[in-house]
């Protein structure tokens, strides 16, 4: 079963892919066409969690071992990126997240790394880490919506119209953008929220410095909110505000995981 998912989630991701870079630059499209690639890529997001969901059946916890933690971020964010294309013109966004999501699940498939469950197994651990990767996935669709604003509008700042083409309307990627963090926003907040209710010591060794980063990144969000709020703040401004607090998360979550996963061997 687990080779069948994996199989069918990597076609689709391929498929669905293919199909945003092809409709990228094209406008007017029939509706029918304008669904087909997040049709596939939530199909293929679907099998991408159900395989997470075998695995966690199987050790009865998640498995939070860095290729794993990254192959669930991805089919989140595949998925949440294929459900935002089904209303949204955003060829642009799937033709880059569509690839990464195939990366991190055959990063997960064909790594020979054991599983790592967490030692507390309760469901508020659980919980926890849970609505972490949601906040995570959240402002990750953020960053690459982020990184296209910022391309949109360099292109409109040094004339090049033609790069137009590729890109969502501004206007559809600005409010985009902001409702993706203000979403994100509110899942760090329950994330650090829950880490205070839920974990016995939050700065332990190994947590020190996924509390700081969380916490530095959930201040660059907030300031931007009430940035927006306040100055109206958007643009360049918006799209490096953005990048720079997931760049903290990812410092934080990921690159931590790494070194203990990957380099060190070891288990958070």
């Amino acid at each position: 079963m687990i080779v069948a998912l994996v199989t069918f989630a990597a076609f689709a991701y391929a498929a669905a892919a293919f199909l945003s870079a092809r409709d990228m630059e094209q406008r007017g499209l029939p509706h029918a066409r304008v669904l087909a690639p997040n049709l596939v890529g939530l199909a293929a997001a679907i099998a991408h969690l159900v395989y997470h969901g075998v695995i966690t059946a199987r050790l009865g916890a998640l498995d939070l071992h860095f290729f794993a933690a990254m192959s669930l971020v991805g089919a989140l964010v595949a998925s949440g990126t294929a459900v935002l294309g089904l209303a949204r013109p955003l060829s642009a966004v799937g033709a880059v997240v569509y690839p990464l999501a195939l990366a991190t699940l055959l990063g997960k498939a064909l790594s020979a790394h054991p599983a790592i469950v967490a030692a507390d197994e309760s469901w508020q651990i659980q919980a926890h880490a849970l609505i972490a990767l949601l906040a995570y996935s959240t402002l990750s669709i953020a960053a690459v919506v982020a990184l296209l604003l910022a391309l949109q509008d360099m292109a409109l700042r040094r004339h090049r119209v033609h790069w137009l083409r590729y890109f969502p309307p501004l206007a559809v990627i600005e409010t985009l953008l902001f409702q993706l963090i203000a979403s994100g926003f509110l899942l760090l907040t329950l994330t650090l929220l829950t880490g205070v209710l839920f974990i016995e010591d939050l700065l332990a060794q190994h947590l020190a410095h996924k509390t700081v980063f969380s916490i530095a990144s959930w201040l660059v969000f907030g300031a931007l909110l009430y940035g927006r709020w306040r100055w109206g703040w958007r643009g360049q401004r918006a799209a490096r505000l953005t990048l720079a607090g997931m760049a903290l998360l990812l410092l934080g979550f990921l690159g931590s995981k790494f070194v203990l996963d990957i380099v060190l061997g070891r288990s958070l």
